[in-house]
């Protein structure tokens, strides 16, 4: 087993040189699809969808998905960036639900995601802002998280129906494979609102796909309300809360990669075939199709009128994730089947004794 490799990676300042030690180690075993995937079979792939990959990460703070001993061994998040980090890579300082901040890497040139890899690496999760302002997204991300029992033609279904209401409220939607068993949908916004205005109005969006395909879709946050549907997960649009970039891999058995596609490509291949053994094929054959997401800025305001009409409905907040503090109208965060109404107030606040 080679002990070290170093690459030239080229970058905007020049080339950088990268070391990469035991390039020969294991990140992905081998599965009955192929052999097994590599260090620098990771870092050739992270080289070979340089351009567009840059551009999903560029000028975000982004929390590094690592392993220790391959995609079998320890899995853990590092907010901070890792230690040795190079001098030549850059960092911004971001805030959290809990109100404490430090810095989080931004990935401005690919010998950092090359790094990145070296210190194990394997899903980028870029938060939906830019370092000049980490506190109002210029994004809008909806996760389509299928219950078990679904196949990928059902989420391909919600996903039109979910392009078809984004567009009526004055979005440009643009469509992702997850790496898994879901897509992605994301629109670029103006940085206008701040994170909990523009989960308001990701609820607003996803109460009206839930209106209108009732039997497919649910916005249930406790699970045993959601039955065999698609979960609209509108808390990815909280504070501190990532998806993994297009073009990353993930921590899943073969090397999946999550893939932008037109909509017209969307349900046309399945997403195991897109691995990184495959992907770079994919790319130099049809492009990226996420090239323009950020040509032209969409207004969140149509979203955010579904949110407001909710309201006057009586339809009020959700769930937060269990990280984040107590929020005012928030409902109680307890499982509806262990709820004891007289538990809480009508605020759901827990009352004791």
């Amino acid at each position: 087993m080679a002990s070290a490799q170093t690459l030239i990676v080229p970058g905007p300042e020049g080339d950088r040189e990268v070391r990469l030690s035991s390039p020969d180690k294991t990140v992905w075993p081998a599965t009955d699809a192929g052999e097994a995937i590599t260090k620098a079979d990771l870092a050739a792939y992270l080289m070979a969808v340089g351009e567009p990959f840059l551009r999903a990460l560029n000028d975000r703070p982004v929390t590094l998905q690592r392993v220790r001993d391959g995609i079998g061994g320890e899995i853990f998040y590092s907010k901070n960036p890792p230690k040795g980090v190079p001098e030549w890579a850059a960092t911004t300082m971001v805030t959290y639900p809990s109100g404490r901040s430090h810095p989080q890497l931004v990935v401005h040139e690919l010998a950092t995601a090359v790094w990145a890899a070296q210190m194990g690496t394997v899903t980028f999760h870029p938060w939906p802002v830019r370092s000049g302002d980490n506190d109002h997204p210029d994004e809008i991300r909806i996760d389509l998280d299928p219950q078990p029992g679904l196949g990928f033609a059902e989420i391909v279904e919600v996903a039109r129906g979910l392009r078809e209401v984004m567009t009526e409220v004055g979005l440009t939607p643009f469509v992702k494979t997850t790496g898994s068993r879901g897509v992605h949908i994301f629109a670029a916004i103006e940085p206008r609102l701040e994170f909990l205005e523009v989960r308001h109005a990701v609820i607003g969006i996803a109460r009206e796909l839930e209106r209108r395909m009732p039997d497919l879709v649910t916005t249930a946050w406790w699970k045993e309300e959601r039955g065999q549907r698609i979960f609209v997960d509108f808390n990815q649009a909280t504070r501190d809360r990532t998806l993994a970039a297009a073009w990353s891999p993930r921590v899943l058995p073969g090397g999946p990669v999550s893939v932008p596609m037109t909509w017209d490509q969307l349900g046309s291949v399945g997403p195991d075939e897109l691995t990184v053994r495959t992907v770079p094929e994919w790319l130099a054959e049809h492009g990226d199709a996420w090239e323009h997401l950020h040509d032209e800025a969409g207004t969140i305001d149509g979203a955010y009128a579904l949110w407001e009409a909710d309201l006057e409905r009586g339809l009020g907040e959700l769930n937060f994730p269990p990280d984040h503090p107590k929020m005012p109208g928030e409902p109680p965060r307890v499982q509806p089947s262990k709820k004891v109404a007289e538990h809480w107030d009508e605020d759901g606040n827990r009352i004791d004794g």
